[in-house]
């Protein structure tokens, strides 16, 4: 179960990896993620926790790096009502879990949930409310069982090594 961070919507890739800090090691800008709405985010989440977001998360830049310290930061998975194109393909990419769903009106800070990417499904264990989100395929969720896109070809290609 992971425990729930929430935000609104429009959080852009300039509040999750602020590019006064994109110049330094990865530990240092994760160290400043979402910082500017929340100076407790990156000092207090835990491996596993869930963001919870409204629409156009990860909107703006193309920088990977947006995903990139969320998943150095052990977050599990971004539920959002909508994503920013390019931050919802980095986010596969590096291991970040993308749900696509409109979860905010049924889920507070602290909450517990249970994800079930394949069923789109997703279980509030606080509330005992179930939510509907698009169901990941199955090629994505390999791509993030493998840490990302290039743990997972280096697996493939040792399979037909």
């Amino acid at each position: 179960m992971s425990k729930v961070w929430k935000y609104g919507d429009n959080v852009d890739t300039d509040l999750l990896a602020p590019g006064a800090y994109m110049k330094g090691p990865i530990e240092e800008l994760a160290a400043h993620c979402l910082e500017a709405i929340d100076l407790d985010f990156a000092r207090q989440v835990q491996p596993g926790d869930v963001i919870v977001a409204g629409r156009n998360f990860g909107i703006g830049s193309s920088r990977e790096q947006a995903a990139e310290v969320l998943v150095r930061l052990g977050v599990k998975a971004v539920i959002a009502k909508s994503f920013g194109g390019i931050f919802y393909r980095n986010a596969f990419n590096l291991g970040l879990l993308a749900l696509v769903a409109d979860a905010e009106a049924d889920v507070e800070v602290g909450h517990e949930l249970e994800l079930d990417p394949a069923s789109g499904t997703i279980t509030n264990k606080t509330t005992g409310a179930t939510i509907a989100a698009e169901p990941v395929p199955e090629h994505l969720r390999r791509i993030v069982a493998a840490g990302g896109l290039v743990p997972y070809l280096e697996q493939r290609l040792e399979k037909h090594s």
